[in-house]
């Protein structure tokens, strides 16, 4: 089980084969790349906070619980800080397990909880100014179901 916080760029692709390839007796590898995204088209940049040390033992706290609801071969865990732009890659999950459903499961539980739990302030900066990313009660929705 991985968990990187970083603020370097990731590829996606490369990631999923090294885990791919990393996972032993896995008939399922789900993953998931969030992109930072830009609805209204005014975004200049995105920047995320974090806490070294105590983010990453959050997310892994997270990861081990996902390991305990289902059977998994295998997990990856990244996310990224700092400055970001739109289309940036933010995150990426990636599970692994003998079958599809638990591995599908444990990447949606993951994924859900990076977005609503995982300690992280995000900033939007635009041209008319700065503004904090306030948690959304769909994503609250979302994470209930666990």
């Amino acid at each position: 089980m991985t968990v990187r916080v970083q603020e370097e760029t990731f590829d996606p692709g490369l990631e999923l084969n090294s885990f791919t390839q990393s996972v032993q007796g896995a008939g399922a590898v789900v993953s998931f790349t969030g992109v930072v995204r830009d609805v209204e088209g005014k975004l200049a940049e995105m920047l995320i906070e974090h806490y070294p040390g105590m983010t990453e033992k959050a997310i892994s706290k997270i990861v081990d619980e996902a390991k305990t609801r289902w059977s998994l071969a295998g997990a990856l865990v990244i996310h990224r800080y700092g400055q970001l732009g739109a289309g940036d890659q933010i995150m990426m999950v990636a599970t692994a397990s003998r079958h599809r459903v638990d591995a599908f499961q444990a990447a949606e539980f993951l994924m859900d909880y990076l977005k609503s739990r995982a300690p992280f302030w995000k900033k939007e900066r635009t041209a008319s100014g700065d503004s904090w990313v306030e948690a959304r009660d769909e994503d609250e929705d979302a994470l209930s179901r666990w």
